[in-house]
């Protein structure tokens, strides 16, 4: 973590259970080489106590907004201006709603709004509390404000349930946020991404598709921007909010994505192919709904058209990476397929038992020519991360400046 050195980390902790990974978390930083002061809410302390920080980081812990014998010279102004990242952890779902209205009743809501340093967010609750619909707005709205959102990770909870909440492991949240510090692996470049699932019509109402929720893909493109890139984005029907890239282009069939990706793929450095793009569409659509009468309906499927292979195929094509979702043999048929369509790499993943395909958690094959390595099971905002710089390392390899 040697972009870790000599930063100046402040670490909130906030009041959940999950607290007690934060002390885990001060010395990892601790021995990344970076200063670190602790800013605990009343709450925190119900949980652990800030005498273990202090010992931990080796400062004082923050308590107090306003404390005599810091606010004599505005002290917590002076740590938002000392700070170069604020990294909370655990985020609960109580502080991730204050921060999003802008209350400044504690130190650390007072803190983010005074701090012009990056704020990382690594929320840790109950599933169902991460789950519920105004935690996700809250959520999202943070995200277009700048605010870095890390995890949380799937697994068992404090509550007995199991679910996603959970906070990230310290040595992903380090590896996270080392990631501020990084110079812009594809700084300079246009990156070309499709995501999601296609919809093949067969009648009005009905339509062949795929489990794909786009995660995945909208995750690539968060990745890519936050590497420098100008990101395009082609979507089919998924229920996520665009991200805050270049281009996003809504589309809904094979056919549709096929014209998008290719009237950009020429002007692309590089293209990800991470959508679930069906592979067979009815033949004829009907005017009409089917109706329910015959007791057995035959549908005649054509092939679509392949978009990796055209892609892969032009003139002067981009650096074009291509995702396997498989069942089985997944090393295998990753290998496969990239000879198959002559692509650069391939990402590949196994569906099902809940990995993979609408999953907020993924693991990843990696192959392309010469090489290969595996991406351990980890939320696909971190895996996109790992995957957006495993391509950019094998984009300049193949293109020195």
């Amino acid at each position: 973590m040697a972009n870790l050195a000599d930063k100046h980390i402040v670490l909130g902790v906030t009041g959940g259970i999950a607290a007690y990974k934060a002390a885990e978390l001060t010395r990892a930083l601790r021995r990344s080489g970076a200063q670190v002061r602790v800013v605990m809410t009343r709450a925190a302390t119900a949980f652990v106590t800030p005498l273990t920080f202090q010992a931990l980081s080796g400062n004082p812990v923050h308590l107090e907004l306003l404390d005599p014998a810091e606010e004599q010279a505005m002290g917590h102004i002076d740590l938002a201006r000392w700070a170069d990242a604020i990294l909370v952890a655990p985020a609960t779902a109580d502080f991730i709603a204050r921060l999003r209205i802008g209350l400044a009743d504690e130190l650390l809501p007072a803190l983010c709004l005074a701090a012009t340093a990056p704020i990382v967010l690594a929320p840790a609750m109950n599933r169902a509390m991460w789950e519920n619909r105004a935690t996700q707005a809250n959520v999202r709205a943070l995200e277009r404000r700048g605010v870095r959102i890390l995890g949380p990770a799937e697994g068992e909870q404090a509550c007995g349930e199991s679910g996603p909440g959970r906070l990230l492991e310290p040595a992903a949240i380090l590896a996270a946020l080392a990631q501020l510090w990084e110079p812009g692996r594809l700084a300079g470049l246009s990156v070309l991404i499709s995501a999601g699932p296609t919809r093949e019509a067969i009648d009005p109402v009905r339509y062949i598709g795929n489990r794909s929720s786009g995660k995945m893909g909208y995750a690539l493109a968060e990745a890519a921007k936050a590497a420098g890139a100008q990101v395009s984005l082609v979507s089919g029907p998924v229920a996520l909010p665009p991200p805050a890239v270049d281009e996003v282009v809504r589309v809904e069939s094979a056919a549709d994505m096929y014209r998008a990706v290719l009237e950009r793929a020429e002007r692309c450095a590089i293209y990800i192919g991470a959508a679930a793009v069906a592979d067979y569409t009815p033949t004829a659509t009907a005017p009409r709904k089917v109706k329910k009468t015959a007791a057995q309906w035959t549908l005649t499927l054509t092939r679509t058209q392949d978009i990796l292979s055209a892609v892969a195929a032009l003139p002067n094509p981009p650096f074009t990476v291509g995702f396997a979702a498989e069942t089985e043999q997944v090393e295998e048929y990753a290998r496969q397929k990239r000879l198959a369509k002559g692509l650069d790499l391939v990402a590949a993943n196994r569906v099902g038992a809940g990995q993979g395909f609408d999953a907020d958690d993924n693991a990843l094959f990696v192959c392309w020519s010469g090489g290969e390595t595996s991406l351990p099971l980890a939320p696909k905002k971190i895996l996109a991360a790992q995957l957006i710089a495993l391509i950019a390392e094998r984009y300049h390899g193949q293109n020195p400046a």
